[in-house]
């Protein structure tokens, strides 16, 4: 019998298991698949065209996760620092650089107040920060740990940002980041750049109450150093290595199918082809829809608390188009060095809300949010000589269809190579190949329940205290010894870590495995 068993060797699955096999514990990473990383493992086409995992613009892992693993040991660096590039039909782009902003006909004004308004905005994601590294803080019955956070917290905001600052956070932290950037800026290009930031990967539009919330989850991880092309391959490997070299085992090809409990207490999970695999404590890194309502079952939960895990809202909208092309692709108006930047096509608020609306009656917008990049400039590892990768990432695409995606998916694909051809206008002469994946797809092979990103919306009520759901936001869940430790945990999705991290934390805290 072993000590720690996890489920998944996603990243946050990976991350728990370093830190639990250096405090000493015997532990054991089973993954469904045959490699590490989940949607942060590489994909490849035409055997000759790799590609990063989902995410394929990221901020650098946890400043503590990198240095308690050793990463830099193991290899891991933080990527070569990238801006974004708002796309313009007419070719007057943007440049969005960390807290600077240029591009043809951008009003002097909004140039001068952006520096301003991101060091702000920076300034209230860093003062916010000990929740994030933190468990959730209980609202009642707290202990000590859940009162440092919680005063922390509140010195940080209280002094930290002094009175006028306090309030202005307080004003806004709750509201959509429409009338926040539209009370700030009079550019279309930049209010929409920002604001598609800010929903990314949830179903939430500029309007969507809270949507401030979400953007300063995002600028957590800029606190941690640059945005870059790099994806999760890198990180993934290094956290392999430390996992392993402090003493823990990753099995592969192994899926779990249920957990094991008796007597209310969590003892073993069993595999698809049987076997039966026991451990003191068992921890899921896959979606908390998928570890309650499927591998321990309502039958073993109260009733009441089986009813909110089907409650939990998280449908994905987000879509992955990778594409293989035989020459670099001509954007007008962008040099070939701009070309390694992110780019972004989502000219305007209104834009990303009309693209959301659509989703909302499972339709697909004519102009859905393009997240483009092309990794291949900055690894030329990745294709053949002379040749290069895409990756897209589309919002917004409903999970369920109207008419479903069977019939539709390559009709979907051609209509966004079309649009991005607008503004590049030899890509469809480029393509060798190309992959699609839909929400649908994405929960398929991952895992994810509805193909959402982070394993559940970011929205106020499913966030902090209240993540995943009442009952199971401090990683713990009913189950005596059965814990959480993936994206559906607070503080959310990204390649940050703090999930894997603040779940070892608090198994640690309880005593281990004693």
């Amino acid at each position: 019998m072993t000590d720690v068993l996890i489920i998944g060797a996603g990243h946050n699955g990976l991350v728990c298991a370093a830190y639990l096999a250096r405090a000493g514990m015997d532990v054991l990473v089973l993954e469904s698949s045959d490699s590490a990383g989940g949607m942060s493992a590489p994909r490849t086409i035409s055997d000759d065209y790799r590609f990063p995992g989902l995410a394929h613009a990221t901020y650098p892992v946890c400043k503590a996760i990198r240095k308690d693993l050793r990463l830099d040991r193991y290899g891991y660096v933080a990527g070569t620092p990238i801006d974004t590039i708002a796309l313009d039909a007419s070719g007057q782009h943007l440049v969005i650089g960390g807290n600077t902003v240029s591009g043809g006909e951008l009003p002097e004004s909004d140039a001068g107040a952006f520096p301003s308004f991101k060091s702000q905005y920076l300034e209230f994601a860093r003062k916010i920060q000990p929740l994030f590294l933190n468990k959730p803080p209980r609202l009642k019955n707290m202990g000590s740990a859940d009162l440092k956070t919680l005063t922390r917290l509140g010195w940080n905001i209280r002094m930290g940002l002094g009175k006028e600052a306090m309030y202005e956070f307080l004003r806004v932290a709750a509201i959509n980041i429409y009338d926040v950037l539209d009370e700030e800026f009079q550019d279309d290009r930049l209010k929409g750049a920002i604001a598609a930031d800010a929903v990314m990967g949830s179903a939430m539009g500029p309007r969507t109450p809270g949507t401030v919330l979400t953007w300063l989850q995002r600028l957590q991880g800029e606190l941690n150093g640059p945005l870059s092309s790099q994806g999760g391959a890198q990180l993934v490997h290094a956290l392999t290595q430390s996992a392993e070299d402090a003493g823990a085992t990753i099995r592969f090809d192994a899926r779990v199918e249920k957990i094991l409990i008796d007597r209310g207490k969590a003892f073993g999970v069993e595999l698809a082809d049987g076997e039966m695999v026991k451990a003191k404590l068992i921890i899921s890194n896959v979606d908390p829809r998928t570890t309650l309502s499927k591998m321990v079952g309502a039958p073993r939960l109260d009733t009441m608390f089986a009813n909110r895990v089907t409650q939990i809202r998280g449908s994905g909208v987000v879509g992955k188009l990778n594409i293989a092309l035989n020459g670099l692709p001509v954007f007008d108006g962008l040099s070939e060095s701009q070309l390694g930047n992110r780019l972004l096509v989502a000219p305007s608020m209104r834009y990303v809300e009309h693209a959301f609306n659509h989703s909302k009656y499972g339709k697909c917008s004519e102009h859905p949010v393009l997240e483009v990049t092309l990794p291949s400039l900055h690894d030329r590892s990745l294709a053949p000589e002379g040749h290069h990768v895409m990756s897209l990432n589309i919002a917004y695409l409903p999970h369920a269809l109207e008419g479903g995606w069977e019939e539709q998916k390559a009709t979907v694909a051609y209509k966004v190579i079309s649009q991005l051809g607008e503004y590049s206008p030899n890509l469809k002469s480029l393509i060798v190949d190309h992959e699609f994946l839909t929400p649908l797809d994405i929960e398929s092979e991952f895992g994810a329940v509805q193909g959402h990103w982070h394993h559940g919306e970011l929205s106020i009520h499913q966030s902090f205290m209240m993540r995943p759901l009442y009952g199971a936001a401090q990683y713990d869940t009913p189950v005596d010894r059965l814990f959480l430790c993936g994206a559906g945990s607070h503080p959310g999705g990204g390649l940050n870590g703090l999930p894997g991290r603040n779940a070892a934390k608090r198994v640690l805290e309880l005593g281990g495995v004693k």
